[in-house]
């Protein structure tokens, strides 16, 4: 997987990049990272990437020409990309969209600044504006490092246990169940004694109906279309989950 991050501010990516699972992956050349600096497709001594907006109003408006000629430049080198632009305004980022950006073999991720970029840019040339949550970011550096590291993950080899991905919270359309590990015993709070019992499918079936009971206490709306099955439905409904 390779990503090419265009940006004006570059070594904001310096540090996270080197650290973790992330910077593993690198080294093993499972995934190449590259950050492009913006301000080196301007032609102005101040190296302006922005403007005032047409028609007035608070606060400036990243510049076409750069963002184009740069995307012109990284769109030469194969294989062929998808665009995203980072933006409040795109489409907010699950694990199913999470999935699907994973199966890519190159993204282009573009950093939005200030009040946003000339929709000229956005119209012709980006595939998908992406959002990481309902709140507002100085920029899209650090919801970038949050796509690359949700991707990431999925990719074959970047994680030590290839299942873990698949038993995440969201994989499976509901929130993941409770962990514990040693002592058994702290202070007086005990592990479950299910966990310790070595029957690994009384241990199964109570993770499935612990994952069941923090989805319906915490985000029930993941219930509506979560696969449920006959169990699972009439486990909810003693928690006092009613089906819409």
């Amino acid at each position: 997987m390779i990503f090419d991050i265009l940006t004006i501010f570059p070594s904001f990516f310096d540090s996270p990049l080197k650290e973790g699972v992330i910077h593993k992956a690198i080294e093993a050349d499972l995934l190449k990272i590259r950050t492009l600096n913006l301000r080196d497709y301007t032609h102005d001594r101040h190296r302006t990437t922005d403007d005032r907006p047409y028609g007035g109003g608070e606060g400036m408006v990243m510049k076409i020409e750069p963002l184009f000629k740069a995307l012109e430049d990284l769109k030469k080198a194969l294989p062929a990309p998808k665009v995203i632009l980072m933006s409040p305004r795109g489409q907010v980022l699950k694990q199913n969209l999470v999935e699907d950006l994973a199966k890519e073999e190159r993204l282009i991720i573009i950093c939005g600044r200030y009040e946003g970029v000339d929709e000229r840019f956005i119209e012709h040339c980006v595939d998908l504006e992406l959002s990481i949550g309902d709140y507002i970011l100085s920029g899209g550096e650090t919801a970038a490092l949050v796509v690359i590291e949700a991707v990431s993950r999925l990719i074959p080899g970047v994680l030590g246990c290839p299942a873990s991905p698949h038993k995440d919270s969201f994989s499976n359309g509901l929130l993941e169940y409770p962990h514990y590990t040693r002592p058994a015993d702290f202070k007086g709070w005990r592990v479950p004694d299910v966990l310790l019992s070595g029957d690994h499918k009384k241990i199964e079936k109570w993770r499935r109906q612990q994952s069941l009971k923090v989805t319906y206490e915490r985000r029930p709306d993941l219930l509506k279309k979560a696969p449920l099955s006959i169990e699972d439905i009439k486990y909810l409904k003693g928690l006092g989950w009613k089906a819409e």
